[in-house]
């Protein structure tokens, strides 16, 4: 089930232009000029999961730069379903070994809530630093570990996701 539950939550078709979430304030204080790179919506088996949407500042994508990853949940996601489908991910991916993965579990677990249809989380990627996370507008918690920040935006972003199609819309690429 847990298997399952990952598979419904990262492994999703990219279809579809959804609307794009704006960015918290305290995010626009991040960097100069953001701007939506790419969006797109993630299915599976036609179940809408949710919208994403890639922000870049004015230097573009680079891993070198912040850049924020949006996403709107279509339906309701309990905050142990969102760190169990994240782990998996990261794992699969080969962003840490176990012991990393289980402290990495106990921040997810800090930083993310359970989030109900039409909610959002913004993450943020600060090289060098980690990440912050935004629920609904609000700092919710940041995960001071350039690793982590790494592993977990590789769940789209990795030329290995399990998404390619939303990986590209998210980059800008034509589908």
């Amino acid at each position: 089930m847990r298997r399952l539950t990952s598979v419904l939550l990262v492994a999703a078709l990219a279809l579809g232009e959804p609307a794009v979430a704006s960015l918290p304030e305290p995010v626009k204080a991040l960097a100069p000029a953001w701007r939506p790179l790419g969006s797109g919506e993630a299915r599976f088996l036609g179940l809408r999961l949710y919208e994403a949407a890639l922000w870049v500042g004015a230097q573009g994508y680079r891993e070198d730069a912040p850049f924020a990853l949006a996403l709107t949940y279509a339906r309701a996601f309990s905050r142990d379903t969102l760190v169990s489908a994240s782990l998996d991910e990261m794992r699969r991916l080969g962003g840490a070994d176990e012991a990393r993965l289980s402290r990495w579990k106990v921040e997810l677990e800090r930083v993310f809530p359970d989030v109900a249809a039409g909610e959002t989380i913004v993450g943020v990627h600060l090289p060098g630093r980690g990440a912050a996370f935004y629920h609904q507008g609000r700092l919710s918690g940041e995960v001071a570990d350039p690793a982590f920040a790494r592993a977990f935006f590789a769940i789209w972003l990795d030329s290995r996701t399990r998404v390619p199609a939303l990986r590209g819309r998210l980059l800008g690429q034509a589908s």
